[in-house]
Formats: C-alpha cells, structure tokens, sequence
C-alpha cells in the first residue's frame, strides 16, 4: 500500500483543544487507563489504535462525557473539567459517533440529521428548512444522498457514517471523536468514510479516530498513539514512524517474536490424513479413527 509522505508540522503557537495529563480510570480495584497522556490539535487527526480491551473504549468515555476521570487532568480549551454528562462534553464541542451511530433506521435521513435538534414553524416541524439545511450541510462534506425522504436504513455503512459525523460538524463541534467508524465496513465504504475524516480535519476540527487497523490509521492520521492494557505505549507523529513501524508497534514486536517462538513446532501448510490422525482428541470433536485400529489395544491398555 502506497503511504503519503507529506508530513506538516503544525503551529508551534497552535493551543490544543483537550489535552490528557497523566490521566487514569479505575473501577473498584481495576485500572482500566493509567497515566495516559495525549492531545488533540485543530486541523489534525489523532489516531488512538489498541487491541480489545486496550482502554479504548474508557478513553472514549471520559472524553465524551460519560465517565469521569478518576486520575490525572482533563482540560478542554485551557480550562481543567470534570465531565458529569455526555450533555456538558457537547456543550464545550466534544461530539462522539459512536459504532452504532444512534440513528433511527426507519426514519428519514432529513428526520435524523435534525434528530433531538428539530425546528419548527409554530405548533408543526418545519420540514422544508430541516431538507434544505440537510441536504446542503451533507453536500459540503461531499455526501449526495438524492432523496433526503428514504430511511436511512436504506443507506450503506458508509453513507451513515458520513451522515453522523456531518450531522455533528453541523451542531458545533470542534472535537469529533469517531469510534471505530471502519470497524464492519468493506475496502470501499471505508475509503469512503476516511475521505470524509480528512474532510473533516479540513474543516477545522480536531479528530479523534480510534481505530484497530493501523493501514487505515496511516492514511489518514498526523498523531497516532497506541494503548496497551490501558497504558500508553507510543506517541508519534507521522513523521516519525512508516506504517510498518506502526503496524510492528500494534501487533507488539516483542509478543510476536515470543508467539513465534512458542509455536516453531506447529508447521504451518501441513495436512494430515483424516482417516489416519497423529492425535486423539478427547470429546465429540476427536477425529474419526478406522474401526479396524480402534478394536485394537492401546500399549498402554496390553
């Protein structure tokens, strides 16, 4: 995969919108986050990349509000917060689209992108300004849906994505935190929601894009940090790392070597005659052994 060698720096004058010092979760005894330091810039995309159960989604919930810090700071533009509710996160300009969107699938796309912000024309929506603003809000992102009327339940993956991350830009949002937008998408619908992440960090928005898939990452990412059960291990800017590096730094160099290690006798590309298997399984999962060998005494059992 070919990778963009275009590298700016940003203003050295330039103030991050949140900035993460030493911060850490706990629940009752568990550490979910320890000592994670991290800050996301205007104009950039920070990549946050971690296995499952890395501290990505604590992350994600401290920064939308919806779980408070139980270490370190958290300052949002300057300023230290206590985030009590994902309604303060969005009132300071922190929106977060998460996996599953919180779109309505049978309502409209129009219905949607207004939905908990309708406008109205006395005692009725007024759904000609909510059309008109959605569907030109969309198209600045480059988004043509054609019939704003069809439920966006109709739409691929792609699409939704791109209409959540519009309908946050539209609401105020200076940070936009996206979790996992590529997840269950194909190569195409991904393509398509990381053009819209650029679009976004054009725009002016600091972006936060947790991910599992360094090459998507790389295409689109300026800073990438990395967790790992709940620490930080890297944080890099792109000029510093190719996506070879990152991906190393994800699969984690050291714990590969030992899993490779571990498993030097496993010889990969083997076939084994069904009818005449080296082991015996235990259970209903044991391979099928030949009548004529299965009448016959173990050594064990002569």
């Amino acid at each position: 995969m070919s990778t963009s060698t275009h590298t700016e720096r940003r203003d050295a004058t330039l103030a991050p919108l949140v900035v993460m010092k030493d911060v850490g979760k706990s629940y009752g005894n568990v550490e979910a986050l320890r000592g994670v330091n991290l800050e996301v810039y205007a104009g950039e995309v920070t990549c946050v990349l971690g296995d499952n159960g890395a501290g990505k989604s604590t992350l994600i919930k401290i920064m939308a509000g919806l779980h408070e810090h139980s270490a370190g700071t958290f300052e949002v533009n300057g300023v230290k917060r206590h985030l009590a509710s994902p309604r303060a996160a969005q009132a300071l300009g922190i929106a977060t689209v998460y996996q599953d969107l919180a779109l309505a699938p049978l309502m409209s796309v129009w219905r949607n992108f207004f939905m908990g912000n309708e406008r109205r024309k006395g005692l009725f929506l007024d759904a000609a300004e909510m059309r008109s603003i959605a569907d030109a809000e969309l198209a600045k992102m480059g988004i043509h849906i054609g019939d704003l009327d069809r439920p966006v339940g109709g739409l691929s993956g792609g699409q939704k994505q791109c209409i959540a991350i519009a309908r946050a830009i539209y609401f105020g949002a200076k940070v936009i935190i996206l979790d996992e937008p590529t997840a269950a998408l194909g190569v195409k619908q991904s393509g398509v929601v990381l053009k819209y992440i650029a679009k976004a960090r054009d725009a002016g928005l600091g972006v936060v894009f947790i991910t599992h898939n360094p090459h998507h990452a790389y295409l689109v990412g300026n800073h990438f940090a990395i967790l790992k059960l709940g620490r930080l291990t890297l944080d890099a800017h792109r000029d510093e790392l190719t996506v070879d590096q990152l991906t190393a730094e994800m699969a984690g160099g050291q714990e590969l070597a030992e899993l490779e290690h571990e498993l030097s006798d496993v010889q990969p590309g083997k076939t084994v005659d069904p009818d005449h298997p080296e082991a015996e399984l235990a259970g209903p999962g044991k391979p099928r052994i030949d009548d004529a060998h299965a009448a016959e005494p173990r050594e064990d059992e002569a």
